[in-house]
């Protein structure tokens, strides 16, 4: 009898771990996006979208032009109390709407290359070696679209991946621009070189500052870790490197703002260029 009952708790304990398991799959293959702007771009991208939660009473501005394109696309609406979506929210201003997506998908390295083929560009390509900070991700992909960046390119390991925090602090701009996930960023490197484009590293210690540097043409630029900057297999493997110059005490910049003011640069240059 002892043994019986000793199995039943086995059993059921298993079941529960069994249940627990299944939660965090289901947790690990869904995600959200929060906020007003950042789900009418996902609602207009014409992207998958499991549901959305709208705080009960929330009928006002941006939310029913929200409501009305996920009725035309035949999208599950559900209202909820505003207690129930505050302990849903990642963020503090989800701004009454949760919509509940798929994971995000990440492309190849080649689909990035396609999609400088068929805007008919030379590529245009952001490497981000290990930026760790979601916020940091998203407002890097926000500059980096509206700069024309054809794809980004980040590693699997030690850095941050899109969730609910970059789309929305990438207000966007997450759901226009192809992401590719790899293991190894050197290898991602090389790849690219073999399809002619040049790889310009960032590094306060060089010499030359980013203004000075041909930025036209095939490239790929590099942005480092918030902290550490680029590791040393990566920096070898730049084929020039560029700084910005430091006229203050403080010697490092965010590194979305050190994003923007390079990617800008070569923006700046191309422009040029094409008129010449």
């Amino acid at each position: 009898m002892k043994n019986f009952k000793h199995n039943n708790q086995k059993s059921k304990n298993k079941n529960i771990e069994k249940r627990k398991d299944e939660n965090r799959e289901e947790k690990k293959y869904d995600d959200q996006v929060e906020g007003r702007n950042s789900v009418l771009e996902l609602l207009e991208s014409g992207k998958d979208i499991n549901k959305i939660f709208i705080s009960r009473g929330e009928k006002h501005g941006s939310i029913n032009k929200i409501i009305a394109i996920a009725r035309e696309r035949r999208i599950m609406l559900v209202e909820k109390d505003k207690k129930q979506m505050d302990q849903m929210a990642q963020t503090e201003n989800y701004q009454g709407v949760i919509a509940i997506v798929p994971p995000f998908e990440y492309c190849e390295i080649e689909d990035i290359l396609e999609e400088a083929k068929n805007r008919k560009e030379e590529p245009f390509i952001l490497i981000l070696d290990g930026i760790e900070d979601p916020h940091n991700l998203g407002s890097i992909i926000r500059t980096a679209e509206t700069a024309g960046i054809h794809g980004i390119i980040i590693p699997k390991r030690r850095a941050a991946s899109v969730n609910s925090t970059v789309s929305k602090v990438s207000c966007g701009a997450v759901e226009h621009m192809k992401i590719a996930r790899v293991t190894n960023i050197s290898d991602a490197i090389e790849k690219l070189k073999q399809e002619g484009l040049w790889i310009c590293g960032t590094d306060i210690n060089t010499e030359k500052y980013y203004y000075n540097q041909d930025l036209t043409g095939p490239i790929g630029i590099v942005i480092g870790n918030e902290g550490t900057g680029m590791s040393e297999k990566v920096r070898k493997n730049c084929d020039f490197l560029v700084k910005i110059p430091m006229k203050g005490k403080v010697t490092s910049l965010n590194a979305s703002v050190s994003t923007g003011i390079i990617i800008y640069e070569a923006v700046k240059q191309k422009i040029k260029k094409d008129r010449i």
